[in-house]
């Protein structure tokens, strides 16, 4: 790609032909959404070491690479959402935040998350639990709260909100998203609630209480519509092979 467009290693800030593996291939690439400058050069330097360091950090962020290019059917497969998928990036700025709050650098995880939240217009508190295979399709407008539990293998499109209610305001105040589950785009769901494994909350619902396993939800009141017949995406473990 770098190849046939030059131009690239200056919009992106770094030639891939020097990087040394993929641990400072994600942390340019990520990087790169920053504006150039100072703060540009010091998180990537940051996300080569936490990347090259923390072997699960990485090994889940590549993951988070395999199930983006699987669900997008974007042209050009990994290597094209590395560099335009904004949701990918918002993803990849989570994982290290993430790795830095687990580590005991709060003050650094909230940093970063603030400056990718202004790069990038989507929240991602580090104290949330994000699991494996997640996708976040567009990623514009999202908000995940700081108690938010998403399993491995959720979709969630842009401008999906996973707040509080300010009714519930215990330490598990946001939602819990099980495994498989798919949220469309705008959807609010509000407070404590737990949005069933391989269920799907339809584009502009609002959700104030839980969701059965496998049902869909639609509309303001979000209408139980019952069992959906969406199969839902491939999940990680067979994209990898696992399994079988």
């Amino acid at each position: 790609m770098f190849a046939a467009e030059p131009g690239l290693r200056a919009l992106y800030g770094y030639d891939p032909a020097e990087l040394e593996g993929p641990a400072d291939l994600l942390a340019a690439a990520l990087a790169a959404c920053l504006p150039e400058g100072v703060g540009r050069a010091w998180i990537r330097g940051l996300a080569s070491e936490v990347f090259g360091h923390d072997t699960a950090t990485l090994n889940t962020a590549l993951d988070d690479l395999l199930v983006t290019a699987a669900r997008d059917g974007q042209p050009g497969g990994a290597s094209a959402v590395l560099h335009f998928a904004n949701g990918y990036h918002a993803l990849l700025s989570y994982r290290l935040g993430r790795a830095l709050w687990l580590a005991g650098r709060e003050t650094l995880a909230l940093a970063v998350k603030g400056q990718f939240t202004r790069a990038l217009s989507v929240e991602i508190w580090p104290q949330a639990e994000i699991g494996r295979g997640v996708w976040l399709d567009h990623g514009l407008g999202l908000v995940i709260g700081q108690t938010a539990v998403i399993e491995d293998d959720v979709s969630l499109w842009h401008g999906v909100t996973l707040g509080s209610n300010f009714v519930d305001m215990g330490t598990g105040r946001h939602p819990t998203l099980r495994r498989g589950a798919v949220i469309g785009a705008g959807a609010l769901i509000l407070g404590p609630v737990e949005i069933g494994a391989g269920a799907t909350v339809a584009a502009g619902a609002i959700v104030t209480r839980d969701v059965p396993a496998g049902h869909v939800v639609t509309g303001p009141r979000a209408s139980d519509r019952g069992a959906g017949r969406f199969a839902g995406f491939a999940p990680l473990a067979q994209l990898k092979g696992e399994g079988a």
